[in-house]
């Protein structure tokens, strides 16, 4: 079966799905996000009732290119009620493109204080119109993940879209539901863009996702709204969903320019 990475003799290698839209041979930034949120997944909490994984902020050091990779992760602070988790991919020859920072923290009780209520969902993806990048080779946002617009589209303003992996993460393996918020949770800047397409370049070199719960089922909601100022720096923020729900947020910083000419 395909899928965005395959495991070969205990080694990590991006296929051309992981490919995203602003470099042929760089990958988009879905996948990588839950590569390493499958690595903190991975990492025992050493308590007995377990800590959830709330927020996970990822740095985009470098464009992650397709082929081997390498994975790191470890707890940099343990605890019983709070802990930090840092993690690294890193290419073959020993240059770092992706470092995160993970926080677990245990889970409040339900009458810890006031209970909020949890929004309700967009429209659902039935409702949705599929949508697709324009490139003809393959790649993450056609043929890694599934979309389906219930508001705007690849067009400039805020948009509403449903995603659905395609393929697994990893060869041979379920994804995970916050490897599948994570998966989604990169997309923001690229169907809510403020800005020509061809005339600008708008990459993200960053990401935050707060958790609020774990999603359920295979599809993610991302909400999504960009604001480019005029002098300063433009942003991309999206509340996230499951069919249940709202789960969380992401952000995106952008670093905005011209594109260059011919």
């Amino acid at each position: 079966m395909a899928a965005v990475y395959e495991l070969k003799e205990g080694r990590l290698y991006a296929t051309e799905l992981a490919r995203g839209p602003w470099d042929p041979g760089a990958q988009h930034g879905g996948p990588p996000a839950a590569l390493l949120m499958r690595a903190f997944e991975a990492l025992p909490t050493g308590e007995p009732d377990g800590l959830a994984i709330a927020r996970v902020t990822y740095e985009l050091l470098r464009p992650v290119p397709l082929g081997e990779l390498s994975v790191s992760a470890g707890i940099v602070r343990p605890g019983r009620r709070v802990q930090l988790l840092d993690g690294s991919i890193t290419t073959p020859d020993g240059v770092e493109v992706v470092r995160a920072r993970a926080l677990r923290v245990a889970v409040a009780p339900v009458d810890a204080g006031g209970v909020a209520g949890v929004a309700a969902a967009p429209p659902g993806p039935d409702a949705g119109a599929v949508g697709e990048f324009p490139r003809s080779e393959p790649m993450f946002p056609n043929d890694g993940i599934e979309i389906r617009f219930v508001r705007g589209g690849f067009e400039r303003g805020p948009a509403t879209a449903w995603f659905r992996l395609r393929v697994p993460i990893v060869a041979g393996e379920q994804p995970s539901p916050l490897q599948r918020l994570a998966a989604a949770a990169d997309f923001p800047n690229g169907i809510s863009t403020e800005l020509d397409w061809d005339r600008w370049v708008f990459i993200n070199p960053d990401l935050t996702v707060f958790v609020e719960r774990e999603p359920v089922g295979e599809w993610i909601c991302v909400d999504a709204a960009t604001r480019v100022v005029r002098g300063g720096v433009g942003r991309s923020e999206a509340v996230l969903y499951d069919v249940d729900g709202r789960v969380g947020r992401s952000v995106q910083t952008l670093y905005v320019a011209p594109r260059a000419s011919g």
